[in-house]
């Protein structure tokens, strides 16, 4: 289920998905109108007033605009590591199942370049209503798989060629500005935990890295998907100044 109209559109430009049928407003149906997806094989569009459809779906839902889909086959580890790129981050997620956090991890991680998303069992679907709303569709693009062998799948991962580094907001490790990303030519997978509990104690042992971001001692953690775009945007900054010939092998790792 899929809602609003950004997300709509995205939904029925992406082949992956087999839409069903849209339930719009006069004026959604308008904005939707020469989309390619529409004109091959086209899905019954319902048209209906605000009120009308509120009483059909039960609430009141963005910008007038729904539409169903079939789930396609879900994605395997293996296909979303082997859409490695080089220096694009993962994000792995372990228990995190608030689909607003899940739906803004997918935003962020297309906001900043990240070449997947892995879950461990127990995360919210990404494919949830919610979720997608709050990715703006971005979860209907971003490759994503749950990692059913857990955490022993993240070894598969390491394998691969990236770097585990786990984020805690334990002040004994090392601070986010000192730690080397892309050491040894690996890419990053940045693994995050559930604001509650955190990632668990294998998780953390099975971690190649573990780094913090420097906060004022008044507050003793940020919301996850918070903490993945500061994450996100450092590494793609450092990535950036890796590239450059007169900085990348100036810099230094530390506490």
């Amino acid at each position: 289920m899929t809602e609003g109209r950004l997300a709509v559109r995205r939904l029925i430009a992406n082949s992956r998905f087999r839409v069903r049928a849209i339930l719009v407003t006069p004026a959604a149906f308008g904005s939707l109108r020469g989309i390619p997806g529409l004109e091959v094989d086209a899905p019954p569009v319902y048209v209906a007033s605000r009120i009308l459809i509120k009483k059909i779906g039960g609430y009141d839902f963005h910008q007038g605009c729904l539409a169903l889909a079939e789930r396609p086959e879900p994605e395997t580890l293996a296909a979303v590591l082997g859409n490695r790129r080089s220096r694009r981050p993962i994000v792995v997620l372990e228990q995190v199942g608030n689909p607003d956090n899940v739906g803004g991890i997918f935003r962020n991680a297309a906001a900043f370049g990240a070449a997947g998303v892995l879950l461990s069992p127990g995360c919210c679907d990404p494919l949830y209503r919610k979720a997608v709303r709050t990715s703006i569709a971005t979860s209907l693009q971003i490759p994503f798989a749950v990692v059913d062998d857990w955490p022993g799948g993240l070894d598969v991962v390491r394998r691969q060629g990236y770097e585990l580094v786990a984020l805690t907001p334990d002040g004994q490790v090392t601070c986010l500005e000192h730690h080397n990303f892309f050491e040894n030519g690996r890419s990053v997978a940045l693994i995050l935990g559930n604001e509650g509990d955190g990632l668990s104690p294998e998780v953390l042992a099975a971690a190649d890295a573990t780094v913090r971001i420097s906060l004022d001692p008044t507050v003793d953690s940020l919301n996850v998907a918070t903490t993945a775009a500061i994450v996100l945007y450092h590494i793609r900054s450092f990535n950036e100044e890796l590239a450059r010939p007169d900085t990348g092998s100036s810099r230094r790792g530390g506490r």
